[in-house]
């Protein structure tokens, strides 16, 4: 490694030295600077640009060329002739001044459209072929390469720290809901351009009354060869491993008309290439968020669903998914666009986790499972949208779209504490959304907004539980209740009212959560003149939940026993649920929003009627009424272009679901039992943020930073009681009597020196909460700060190498600890990637990741993936590939998690060495 960093120095210094600074300065005829000016320098003899820059506010700018070189150099800004004048370089750094002149005609538009990177407003324009080596194949991987663009963790993308929301191509929306099916498929050799759509919104009429800082979208523009022709690739690999055959299918196509696209992806594999994770179809659907801002009452709909864990490379050790996904948009005319999606897909995968758990509270033993799960889901997804612009004064939009799942889980669990358990839960739930809006611009001074969206949502998770017993050692009253021959579960199932005389506790749960809820609002914008504008805002929340659960033992001859608990902590405890709970807000309120030099101020408030009402059984009836007034107040400070500072100070309302306060006994798995608290109060919170960016072209450099710091009152906690000597819990939601605290922060740095990328990141985090354990008090604080950073060459026409370091540090204190748990992790890695004569392509990554606690080494592992891939040239129709993924057999990994309960230590087996060969054809 020391090696590659001394060759990438020594690459950048050779570059450095051969060089010259050629700098200057652009203003108009009036002697005003003239900022985000391209500057190019063309290569007279390559007959290509050279190098290239863009103005500062004060009209600096600076090229890097060589020395005793001919260069053509143009200036072109939008309403100015464009100026072309030829330089011939020297052995030292070399200034000019230059001053354009207005001009009605468009000049430099050919040249613009080579540019690297332009700036038009608020959108910056890519041209994908200036970041390209060669050994791109997908979307992602141009984007990887984009100065201020990240792909994270997850697979999505990121622009100057803000969330890109959704992706189009050629203006059309590409699969609305999730980005990653257009990263991980889109051919990176169709795409032309990348336009990041800063401050968007897709609604233009409101795009001058909001402030939309943190909305960020991406439009493709595709090559014209691919227009009006099918494009894409098919994929067929294989391959063998030591437990199984491999085996991958992977077509995926694309048609672009003016009128109507038509998308078709599908996957078949066994190689732990998920396209589409659960988390990722859950998104599916949802479309952009509503166009007004947030009015101050937080309601979600609680998921009901079974535990399905989340799979992938890094945590599963058997994956096999199966994709089907059709988008097709249809625009008969110039006022109408029609579009959708289907999508199906498949995922069986199979886990293994051992667990060393350590408890907070030092009464409760110690506990090591080991967890062995397989799990299947077969999730259909559909959405159709209709987008209808009579004229730009009248805009309506409908959009519906369902998810509908069937879902199964089976775990075998062996627990020190327990023995041997085994689990098994199903489910068949489904989700219909559908939104409606309307834009009408009544003059030039009124715009009305309407907006409605509407859920309905249905979930029966079923779940069974079955533990080993031993029927004669259940401590009978003349016994010592501290001999260690007593079963782990033996007191849990006493409180719980099972028959304690069978070979095995089967327990069972049947759930039922059906839910119906409304969200309308009206906003109507009175525009005072150019700087200022009002909004008011008036709408309705409504929201109903039914529950219904049934929790009973079977017995070993199959009957069924129905249980008579006595937990201590529930008054007059039931096994059963039927609990109906309505909510309802109506609210008003008003925003004034200000343009005053580079500041937009916006004050505002909303003023809310709130209404709950559960009843539960038929017969208790709990009701909350009351008011509230919640003021809001942002201000941007847009100093440049591409830097602004945003402050906003905002307070809300959180509502819980009816998952929370419905009070009979829910088995939330074998050793957690839970009762919900019929009497929950609302949490308020005041929510403080600061946000900067800044994407200075003239120095290639980004920056951003947030912090934000939230305080929270009458936050919804838990009670938790374990039982003597036992692992297993219950527990019951409480209001806490104590305000919750957490500020958070990051800060991204990126600079570009000649072909070198550089990245400095970090991010700071403290949390404190209160939780009790036992009917006890338990104060937790938690500190986390992490630093990334990473240097790398980006190169066209030569490999590249990029150096990466994690490092993240985590504190956490109990008051019921005798001292602070600590935790250091380290992740330093490597990626390499290479074209070579034209036609061979070899990339790399290596992770090494190590876990320390309290100084002493927990674990560390490496994962190594590798591709070779050859084809005859750029444009060749056939490519062959040899694939290897964990090529170190790595066999598990290891991580480190802490909770206000427990802190464990947790080995994930991950997938095996796999080496597959596959070849690709493209259209």
């Amino acid at each position: 490694m020391k090696k590659i960093v001394f060759i990438a120095i020594f690459i950048a210094s050779t570059v450095a030295f051969s060089q010259i600074e050629y700098r200057g300065i652009v203003k108009d005829s009036l002697d005003f600077p003239l900022e985000m000016a391209n500057v190019i320098a063309l290569d007279t003899v390559a007959k290509r640009i050279a190098s290239y820059g863009f103005t500062d506010a004060k009209g600096n700018f600076k090229l890097d060329l060589k020395k005793n070189t001919v260069y053509n150099i143009k200036i072109s800004y939008i309403g100015f002739k464009e100026i072309s004048a030829f330089l011939k370089t020297k052995t030292t750094n070399m200034n000019k001044d230059y001053t354009m002149l207005e001009d009605s005609m468009l000049d430099g538009i050919e040249i613009i459209s080579k540019m690297p990177i332009t700036i038009k407003g608020d959108t910056i324009i890519y041209n994908a072929d200036s970041f390209k080596n060669g050994s791109e194949r997908k979307l992602k991987d141009v984007l990887a390469k984009l100065p201020g663009v990240e792909i994270n963790d997850d697979g999505q993308i990121e622009v100057e720290g803000k969330a890109v929301e959704k992706i189009m191509i050629d203006g059309k929306e590409f699969f609305s809901g999730d980005t990653k099916l257009a990263t991980e498929n889109i051919p990176s050799n169709a795409v032309d351009k990348i336009q990041v759509l800063r401050n968007y919104s897709n609604v233009s009429q409101l795009s001058g009354v909001q402030n939309n800082q943190d909305r960020v979208a991406i439009n493709i523009k595709l090559k014209e060869g691919k227009k009006n022709f099918w494009f894409g690739d098919i994929i067929a690999g294989a391959g063998n491993s030591a437990d199984t055959s491999l085996y991958l299918f992977q077509p995926k196509l694309f048609y672009y008309t003016p009128k109507y696209t038509i998308n078709v992806i599908g996957d078949v594999n066994n190689l732990g290439d998920v396209v589409l994770s659960r988390r990722d179809l859950r998104s599916f659907g949802g479309g952009f968020r509503s166009q007004s801002p947030s009015n101050g009452t937080n309601i979600n709909i609680g998921d009901a669903g079974i535990g399905f864990l989340s799979a992938g490379a890094n945590n599963a050790n058997r994956i096999e998914t199966k994709l089907s996904a059709l988008n097709i948009s249809y625009s008969p005319n110039k006022k109408l666009d029609l579009s959708g999606f289907l999508i199906w897909s498949s995922n069986s995968n199979g886990q293994r986790n051992i667990s060393d758990i350590d408890y907070v509270d030092p009464t409760t033993p110690n506990d090591f499972v080991d967890n062995k799960t397989d799990q299947t889901s077969n999730t259909g997804l559909f959405r159709l949208s209709t987008t209808y612009k009579k004229d730009y004064n009248n805009q309506l939009t409908y959009n519906v779209s369902g998810r509908f799942s069937n879902e199964s889980v089976r775990k075998d669990v062996v627990s020190r504490v327990l023995s041997n358990i085994t689990e098994t839960e199903s489910a068949t739930p489904f989700t219909i959304n559908q939104d409606f809006s309307y834009f009408y611009t009544a003059g030039e001074k009124s715009i009305f907004a309407l907006e409605v969206k509407h859920v309905l949502q249905d979930e029966d998770p079923f779940y069974v539980a079955s533990l080993e017993n031993d029927p004669d050692n259940n401590n009978p009253e003349d016994k010592d209740p501290l001999e260690e021959f007593e079963d782990g579960f033996d007191d849990a199932a006493e409180t719980l009212g099972l028959d304690r005389s069978n070979q095995f506790y089967t327990l069972e749960q049947d759930r039922r959560v059906k839910s119906n809820q409304l969200d309308a609002k009206l906003d109507y914008y009175y525009i005072l003149n150019d700087q200022s504008n009002l909004n008011f805002v008036t709408g309705t929340i409504l929201s109903k939940q039914n529950f219904n659960s049934r929790f009973f033992q079977i017995l070993d001859n199959g009957a069924e026993f129905n249980l008579i608990p006595t937990i201590d902590d529930i008054n007059n405890p039931q096994t059963t649920n039927d609990t109906d709970y309505s909510f309802s807000d109506v609210y008003a309120g008003v925003r004034y929003r200000l343009k005053s030099g580079i500041f937009t101020f916006t004050p505002g408030f909303t003023v809310h009627a709130y209404n709950s009402n559960n009843t539960q059984f038929g017969t208790e009836t709990f009701k909350d009424t009351f008011a509230k007034f919640l003021p809001e107040f942002e201000v941007v400070a847009q100093f440049k272009r591409s830097e602004s500072l945003n402050f906003s100070y905002k307070q809300e309302v959180n509502f819980t679901d009816v998952n929370q306060i419905a009070r009979g006994i829910v088995m939330n798995s074998y050793d957690a039992y839970f009762s919900g608290n019929p009497g929950l109060l609302n949490a308020s919170f005041h929510n403080v943020t600061l946000r900067y960016s800044s994407f200075n072209l003239f120095n290639a450099s980004n920056v951003f930073a947030r912090i934000n710091y939230k305080k929270t009152s009458d936050q919804v906690n838990r009670n938790t009681i374990f039982g003597e000597r036992s692992v297993v819990s219950s527990s019951t939601t409480i209001n806490s009597p104590l305000d919750n605290e957490s500020l958070t922060s990051f800060i991204g740095l990126g600079k570009t020196i000649k072909k070198i990328r550089t990245r400095l990141g970090g991010n700071f985090s403290y949390n404190k909460s209160y939780q009790f354990i036992n009917s006890k008090e338990n104060v937790n604080e938690s500190l986390v700060r992490g630093m990334n950073a990473s240097i790398g060459s980006n190169f066209t026409k030569a490999p590249n190498v990029t150096l990466r370091y994690r490092i993240n540090y985590v504190d956490q204190s109990s008051n019921v600890r005798s001292s602070d748990v600590k935790t250091v992790t380290y992740s330093p890695s490597i990626d390499f990637d290479a074209y070579i004569w034209n036609s061979v392509t070899l990339t790399s990554d290596f992770t090494f990741n190590e876990v320390k606690r309290d100084g002493s080494k927990q674990s560390s592992f490496n994962i190594w993936n590798a591709k070779l891939a050859y084809r005859k040239d750029r444009d060749a129709k056939w490519e062959y590939e040899l694939v290897g993924n964990n090529l170190l057999a790595t066999g598990s990994q290891v991580d480190i998690s802490q909770s206000i309960i427990a802190f464990t230590v947790n080995e994930r087996f991950i997938l095996p060495r796999y080496i597959s060969f596959r070849v690709r054809y493209q259209l």
